[in-house]
């Protein structure tokens, strides 16, 4: 079980890293956005118990909102 554990926490680190890897080309605004999705899922999916539609709604929500913080005026 420990290495289990074990594996899943280093892939989820790759991942991470790999995501975040993609992001330094983006602009501010568009970074915002993936910011905003990702921690608008994680918070969609604790809101409501892990539900798909509860996470889904919390990244649309929080993309947006994350996309209008530093919009342009």
């Amino acid at each position: 079980m420990k290495a289990m554990k074990r594996f899943v926490f280093s892939a989820i680190a790759v991942a991470m890293f790999v995501g975040l890897a993609g992001c330094s080309g983006m602009s501010t605004q568009g970074r915002n956005t993936a910011i905003g999705a990702g921690a608008g899922a994680v918070g969609g999916a604790i809101l409501t118990g892990g539900s798909t539609a509860g996470t889904i709604g919390g990244a649309a929500v929080g993309g947006v909102i994350g996309h209008e913080v530093n919009k342009p005026k």
